[in-house]
């Protein structure tokens, strides 16, 4: 009976830490929603993102030399460390948003994402961001399942051009340097299905 009391407390407790919320996530809540699933496809979705990959990118808004946004970057400006490891680890303990890849995207979204193109230079998606776009948490590689289309194309034209240059070794800079629009909606649509 004892163990039973405790297995019954034990869960009580983990649920009220997962339904915690950092007070600083109502201010994330008007652009990411309140589930972090975002209706506005230019913004990402950040439900289910890697821990690591959050912290990362608040703290290079913060910094704002290799990832700068006039809506992020004075939001976060106030944020502590401990504020950025919170909402970091909020985000992420949220179920991933998922998506349905357009019938017209599918070949060439998933011969991008799974094999990337030789010819082309475009190294596989796949390589860093796992078989379900989950990403790699310990490498800091971000979760891309379901993340909105128009959200990721402007993501890869903004490394494409260097307007943003927070990604590892300029891994992200280079394949995108060798992508076509076309590339780019086709695996974007790819990824939002993706789970």
């Amino acid at each position: 009976m004892k163990q039973f009391l405790f297995g019954l407390f034990f869960c009580a407790l983990v649920s009220q830490q997962l339904a915690a919320q950092p007070e600083k996530a109502a201010m994330c809540a008007g652009c990411h929603g309140a589930s972090g699933v975002s209706m506005n496809p230019d913004w990402p979705s950040i439900a289910g993102q890697n821990a690591n990959y959050l912290a990362k990118q608040l703290r290079d808004y913060k910094e704002g030399k290799t990832r700068n946004a006039p809506i992020m970057s004075p939001l976060v400006a106030a944020f502590t460390d401990d504020d950025i490891r919170e909402l970091a680890a909020y985000y992420a303990s949220l179920p991933l948003p998922t998506g349905n890849t357009p019938t017209q995207y599918q070949a060439r979204g998933e011969a991008i994402y799974r094999r990337g193109d030789v010819n082309k230079h475009i190294t596989a998606c796949i390589v860093c961001h796992g078989p379900k776009g989950t990403g790699n948490a310990q490498a800091g590689f971000p979760s891309l399942s379901g993340q909105q289309p128009a959200y990721t194309i402007q993501q890869l034209n903004a490394f494409k051009s260097k307007t943003r240059s927070n990604d590892l070794n300029s891994i992200m800079r280079d394949i995108s340097h060798h992508m076509s629009q076309e590339d780019m909606i086709a695996v974007a649509h790819y990824l939002f299905g993706l789970h």
